[in-house]
C-alpha cells in the first residue's frame, strides 16, 4: 500500500511539465514514472520529486549516465 500512495503523490500534471524547463540547459523535460524524476536529457540530470514537488535544483539532481 505505501508504494501506491508513493506513486499517487508523484503524478505530474501534464499541464504543469509543459512549462517546467530544465534550469542549467533551459530544455524541456520528461517524467519517468518508474523513478519518479524529471529527465532532462540535454544536461543528462533527473530532477526528484519530493512529496508531489519538482525539486528543480541542480545541486540536487541525479547524473545520468
Amino acid at each position: 500500500m505505501a508504494d501506491k500512495n508513493k506513486t499517487q503523490d508523484t503524478v505530474i500534471d501534464p499541464k504543469m511539465l509543459s512549462i517546467l524547463v530544465c534550469p542549467k540547459t533551459r530544455a524541456p523535460l520528461t517524467y519517468n514514472s518508474e523513478t519518479h524524476e524529471l529527465i532532462s536529457k540535454k544536461a543528462k540530470l533527473a530532477y526528484p520529486i519530493r512529496e508531489g514537488v519538482p525539486i528543480m535544483l541542480i545541486e540536487e539532481a541525479r547524473q545520468l549516465d
